[in-house]
């Protein structure tokens, strides 16, 4: 939880410095670039939290791994790691991310489906996200066998449950009744 605060500070002081210099466009493609690839390395993330690694060597590895990111984003490195921080780097900059997206009236929403989205099921998630929610939307499919068809769909704190599984679940639930 402590990280996680922490995360959301630095995340929030790195946006305000980005937007302060035009460059936060620029910094959020670096900070998905970090995020993801912190994320789908296993091997990075274990290296950023060993405190048996030096923190020069952690940088190093940073500046070959990402070469080619904006200043700003790279110095985000050497703070971490004067702030002996440098185990949340993954998280500041999912937490950026989220923070530029809220800032830019943009909201993720996560739909899960029983096999993967047609541009129909787009389509008609897409209207019950406007139905929802008046800002810009990001769709992230995820595919869970388990609902058996139809779709749940997840916008900030809303949900809507559209699923075979859960129709199933309310048919069930009143022929238990009755």
């Amino acid at each position: 939880m402590a990280g996680t605060r922490a995360a959301i500070r630095y995340a929030k002081a790195i946006l305000s410095l980005a937007s302060d210099q035009q460059a936060a466009d620029a910094v959020n493609n670096d900070m998905k670039l970090i995020a993801a690839t912190i994320e789908d390395n296993l091997e990075l993330s274990q290296m950023l939290k060993n405190a048996i690694v030096k923190s020069e060597a952690k940088k190093i590895a940073l500046t070959q791994i990402f070469p080619n990111i904006n200043s700003i984003s790279s110095e985000v490195f050497t703070l971490l790691m004067s702030n002996k921080r440098i185990d949340i780097l993954g998280d500041v900059a999912s937490k950026y991310n989220q923070l530029f997206d809220e800032l830019n009236g943009k909201q993720i929403a996560e739909v899960t489906t029983a096999i993967p989205m047609t541009d129909d099921l787009e389509l008609k998630v897409l209207a019950k996200v406007k139905e929802l929610t008046s800002k810009a939307v990001e769709l992230e499919n995820t595919v869970d066998e388990s609902i058996l068809g139809g779709f749940i769909l997840r916008v900030g704190d809303k949900q809507y449950d559209a699923s075979v599984s859960n129709k199933l679940n309310k048919l069930k639930r009143e022929f238990t009744l009755n």
